[in-house]
């Protein structure tokens, strides 16, 4: 049987208590530090709070300590990491294999994302540095995807949702360079230069664009190819966003969460027809346990988003770039119609299309390379009613990034997840045994006799039934069977409660059965597994193309020769260096604007 593993972000102990009540089967976070994102650390003891939860369930805990570390950082490190193993973490994300080398660490160590894994070799220098898990390149085909996941002993893992770094991972020194060496990306201090507004200009100083964010790239959304993704040896499916909000991440996990149990579903069912000993007939269950109760409906396109993209899954190019909008702009009204003053302020037509807006939504529109926000007072209809926004005109485009009605429907209907219990129920007239199973194979029992016999004993029966088949912190029990010789006790329903409870304390005195994680291998440390492939002078390089965007490709598009091409931004100039033969963009360092 195959295990598959949606991994959820969190910025803090609540959001990942959140993600696990929405179906996450793990979550990971930052600890005190070093976890590659400056903002979102955590002490150790909400590290605690969180395993303790999360372990109910059969969920994991994965503390990233995914930075390149300095040798006076290591004494720190190897204590932080022990607090967190000892606080109950069930794996570290690296980057910096040095840290297999320390035999106290036992919990299995996975290859962080910033290792730059995109070949079968380097995924295999990381298998020998004892990583037991792959975090691998978001650029990748499916072909070379499903080529590492075929030559190593690991398991892989690869992100599915939220946003892009326009470089491969773990090679952008752009920050640095634009803060001379005081913010670095690599450090959690990333300032999102590929965020920015730049022109692109030709060496003899053409100008063919102007003001866009032209590093910045749409959010990543492969929620159509998780079963292609499956196929290619995928067992991980991981969420970005360790500083997004609440409300981001259960909403992503909810959905991704659903689409999980549908396919595993799907897969499980027989097909007759195909043999139960082809290779694509193993069975599939999700990581953890549980079932999600109740909550709300999920929908990605309301809550932080640039638009989405496959990127390269296919091995194709195609139009990656969010230029226009580098911060989220939610879901498309529409273009204005009309605006005009009233009384309140303006008063903006926007259509022709069947429109959901209600007071208090957010919406955004892009002015001369700037989003505007703005908050709609009234809203009715095609009109929305707001205090005056400069530059909102007819023709713009409007968007909105914040849904009213869906941020209260997520805070109004909170998912619950439970853990199922069987029951098996054995009476005989004057006693009662009752034998529990969870869904993880815990096993637990509880029996009362000398009990008075119970004169109607259907009712006796469907007392009996309706107490024990209810929930108990996150237990959910349910009756299996319910068998009697020589009829049923008498049992008021506040001892039936009390059995309910018995029950449970004796589920929750044994660990749940967790599905085991792999383990690496002892660690044959490599000097290049610290190496991830940037060139002398290149500030980042990736797989986006800015000339392809534009259509400028001589390649694939024909285009004519453009020449030098460069960024501009702030007197800054960048050259930008085309690999034609990788098919790859790279920033240089920049030189002095003529």
């Amino acid at each position: 049987m195959k295990s598959l593993e949606l991994l959820a972000p969190a910025r803090n102990a609540d959001i990942g208590i959140a993600a696990i009540d929405c179906g996450a089967d793990a979550v990971y976070i930052a600890g005190p530090s070093f976890g590659a994102r400056k903002d979102a650390g955590n002490p150790v003891s909400e590290i605690a709070r969180l395993c303790a939860y999360a372990h109910k369930f059969g969920c994991r805990i994965f503390v990233t300590f995914n930075i390149l570390l300095r040798d006076g950082e290591m004494e720190e490190v190897h204590r932080q990491m022990l607090a967190a193993q000892e606080a109950g973490a069930d794996a570290f994300i690296i980057r910096d294999p040095r840290v297999g080398l320390w035999e106290d660490i036992r919990i299995p160590l996975h290859a962080s994302t910033q290792c730059s894994i995109r070949s079968v070799e380097r995924a295999q220098l990381f298998a020998r540095a004892g990583c037991s898990r792959l975090i691998l390149e978001r650029e990748l085909p499916l072909s070379t995807v499903r080529e590492i996941a075929a030559a190593v002993p690991c398991e892989i893992e690869c992100f599915v949702h939220g946003a892009l770094c326009v470089c491969y991972s773990g090679q952008c020194t752009m920050s640095e360079v634009l803060t001379d060496g005081s913010r670095s990306g690599d450090r959690g201090e990333c300032i999102q230069a590929c965020r920015n507004l730049y022109d692109l200009v030709t060496e003899d100083g053409r100008v063919l664009m102007r003001n866009k964010a032209l590093l910045s790239l749409k959010d990543l959304n492969l929620s159509a190819r998780l079963a292609d993704l499956i196929a290619a040896g995928v067992t991980s499916f991981k969420i970005e966003g360790r500083l997004k909000n609440a409300s981001f991440v259960r909403n992503t996990v909810r959905e991704y969460s659903l689409l999980l149990d549908k396919l595993i579903a799907e897969h499980n069912r027989p097909h007759p027809g195909v043999p139960s000993t082809a290779p694509d007939t193993a069975l599939l269950r999700r990581a953890s346990f549980g079932r999600v109760d109740g909550g709300f409906t999920p929908d990605l396109s309301k809550t932080f988003n640039r638009g989405f993209t496959e990127l390269y899954l296919d091995g194709k190019r195609g139009k990656w770039a969010s230029m226009d909008a580098p911060k989220s702009m939610g879901e498309e009204i529409g273009a204005v119609v009309s605006v005009r003053p009233v009384a309140q302020g303006m008063e903006i037509t926007v259509g022709p299309r069947a429109l959901d807006l209600h007071n208090g939504d957010g919406f955004a529109f892009v002015s001369d390379g700037e989003i505007i926000g703005f908050r709609g007072d009234v809203c009715q209809g095609n009109k929305i009613v707001c205090k005056p926004v400069a530059g909102l005109k007819p023709g713009v485009t409007l968007w909105r990034n914040i849904s009213t009605v869906f941020e209260k429907s997520l805070d109004a209907n909170p998912c619950r997840r439970f853990v199922g219990v069987g029951l098996n129920v054995a009476a005989s007239g004057s006693s009662l045994s009752v034998d529990a199973a969870s869904e993880d194979g815990r096993q637990a029992s509880v029996s009362v006799s000398d009990c008075e016999t119970a004169r109607d004993s259907e009712r006796a029966a469907s007392l009996i039934s309706g107490q024990l088949s209810k929930h108990v912190d996150h237990y959910c029990f349910a009756l299996a069977s319910i068998d009697s010789d020589g009829g049923f006790p008498h049992l008021s329903a506040a001892a039936l409660n009390g059995l309910r409870r018995e029950l449970a304390a004796e589920l929750d005195s044994q660990p749940v059965r967790a599905i085991p994680l792999t383990t690496g291998s002892a660690p044959v440390i490599a000097p290049e597994t610290l190496q991830t492939g940037r060139l002398p002078g290149e500030l980042m390089r990736s797989k986006y193309c800015i000339k392809f965007e534009l259509g400028l490709c001589p390649v694939h598009q024909g285009s004519k020769q453009t020449g030098s091409l460069f960024l501009v931004n702030n007197s800054r100039r960048f050259p930008l260096l085309f690999d034609c033969a990788s098919c790859e963009m790279a920033v240089l360092e920049p030189v002095s604007q003529k």
